[in-house]
């Protein structure tokens, strides 16, 4: 697993922080303010990077695929003032790596149970909403499988609010429903949820900024040094195309990879729908990950 700078946010610093005197889910504003971004106007923005980024993929055609997205990516306002600007430090420059894996923390296939992989279970009652299994394949570039690869999910609730005191969303919280679990691939490279499906819910990038329902994904090597962070999308979800997170991935194929597929032979009779995810940890085809964000 090759290891990638990563910058751990919470799930809802989407969010810009707002005044307490700010009404909900609008920004506050002035007499002499400007007219605040609307969805019309990201999408426009949205489009002209893509119209670059496809003149760009037609020169280099010959060449190899494109990689990871612009770390500053305008229309999804937060990257800009807080992806790196400096270079990375290269670890063995200071020190010797492996030592920093030896002597950093670790995780053992005890600490992990089968209760943790059922989000639905975790608590007295049933959590509301949509149940779902998620499950798939974690991948190399050959198509190995990855085995024991610890796998971390984060999301929010049925109603699109996060478990967390920062979010502050007027939508309500489930008192059975947590938002986070984890396992460990099996031989095959095979991870499994049990868990809701997450609504959408309101970040404020711009006016009227809806994020579409998503499920973040976690991903370690054999060390905690080793990491990988992405997000898993739904089908048919119309709030994809207004996305400025998504967008960021201006390659279509590699968009199309971070949306996982509703598989009938994955859905449970009488208790949940099945959703298929693969993802590929490098190489040409790999899955998206969120770097230095």
């Amino acid at each position: 697993m090759e290891r990638h700078p990563h910058m751990e946010r919470h799930p809802r610093t989407e969010k810009a922080p707002m005044p307490h005197s700010a009404p909900l889910g609008a920004a506050p504003v002035s007499p002499t303010a400007p007219p605040p971004t609307t969805q019309a106007d990201i999408s426009r923005e949205i489009a002209a990077l893509r119209t670059a980024a496809g003149a760009a993929d037609a020169e280099r055609a010959a060449g190899p695929a494109p990689g990871q997205p612009a770390r500053d990516f305008p229309p999804y306002r937060g990257s800009t003032p807080r992806h790196p600007r400096q270079p990375l430090v290269a670890i063995d420059a200071l020190a010797d790596p492996e030592a920093v894996e030896l002597t950093g923390p670790a995780f053992g296939v005890t600490d992990v149970t089968a209760l943790d992989a059922d989000l639905t279970r975790q608590h007295t009652g049933e959590p509301l909403g949509e149940r779902i299994t998620v499950t798939g394949r974690v991948l190399d570039r050959t198509g190995r499988p990855v085995r024991g690869q610890l796998v971390e999910i984060w999301q929010a609730n049925a109603a699109g609010r996060y478990a967390h005191r920062r979010d502050q969303h007027p939508a309500p919280l489930d008192p059975n429903f947590t938002g986070v679990g984890r396992c460990l691939t099996d031989d095959d490279g095979r991870y499994a949820f049990t868990t809701v499906k997450p609504g959408a819910y309101p970040w404020r990038n711009h006016d009227n900024a809806w994020r579409p329902a998503h499920i973040h994904f976690s991903f370690f090597g054999s060390a905690f040094t080793q990491r990988l962070v992405t997000q898993m999308y739904f089908p048919g979800d119309p709030l994809l195309a207004y996305d400025p997170i998504l967008a960021s991935v201006t390659e279509p194929a590699a968009r199309a990879r971070l949306v996982a597929a509703y598989d009938h032979q994955l859905s449970r009779p009488e208790h949940s729908l099945g959703y298929r995810w693969d993802v590929v940890l490098d190489g040409p085809s790999a899955t998206w990950t969120e770097e230095g964000r």
